[in-house]
């Protein structure tokens, strides 16, 4: 942990101190979402209208939503409790490891990806489930590696120790 004002090797947090991510998280949900249902206006498939009953659909989107809004928002008030950004663009104030983050490593975007899930079914918008994929790559690629590279650079052994411990999206691999 750093108390604000530098890492905690005692380096400053500076301009050019970010992960460098390629996108903000948030706006990759959001263009998945309107492109999914753009798609599913345009070009409708109907496979979870038939798979689903309507009443079956909206619960299991209704849980998705709620888990991934719950993941989501527990994320980002351990953050501020914490007293770090939450905006990947801004600098690590310091290393998070307690509440939700001593079982998901990233909980905002496993969040973020429920909730697109939890939209998709509960509106049978199946381009939105397909575009889920590319969008988790994305993410994945071009959010949380950058993510984990920065922090490593940043934290070092704490970082080190922290990934040992705590799966990435929340289960093992």
């Amino acid at each position: 942990m750093t108390d604000g004002r530098g890492d905690e090797r005692g380096q400053p947090t500076g301009v050019g101190d970010t992960a460098g991510v390629m996108v903000w998280p948030p706006l990759v949900a959001l263009v998945t979402l309107v492109f999914g249902f753009l798609l599913s206006w345009l070009a409708p498939t109907f496979v979870l209208r038939i798979v689903l009953p309507f009443d079956i659909r909206a619960g299991i989107g209704a849980l998705l939503l709620a888990g991934g809004v719950a993941l989501a928002f527990k994320g980002a008030q351990r953050f501020r409790q914490e007293g770090t950004n939450v905006n990947p663009a801004q600098p690590a104030l310091t290393l998070v490891t307690a509440g939700i983050y001593q079982y998901v490593r990233n909980p905002m975007y496993v969040g973020l990806g429920l909730i697109v899930a939890g939209l998709g079914v509960a509106f049978a918008s199946d381009w939105t489930l397909v575009l889920l994929v590319p969008a988790a790559l994305v993410m994945h690629f071009g959010v949380v590696l950058r993510e984990e590279a920065y922090l490593t650079r940043k934290f070092g052994e704490s970082y080190r120790r922290y990934v040992e411990q705590v799966p990435r999206y929340g289960w093992p691999v």
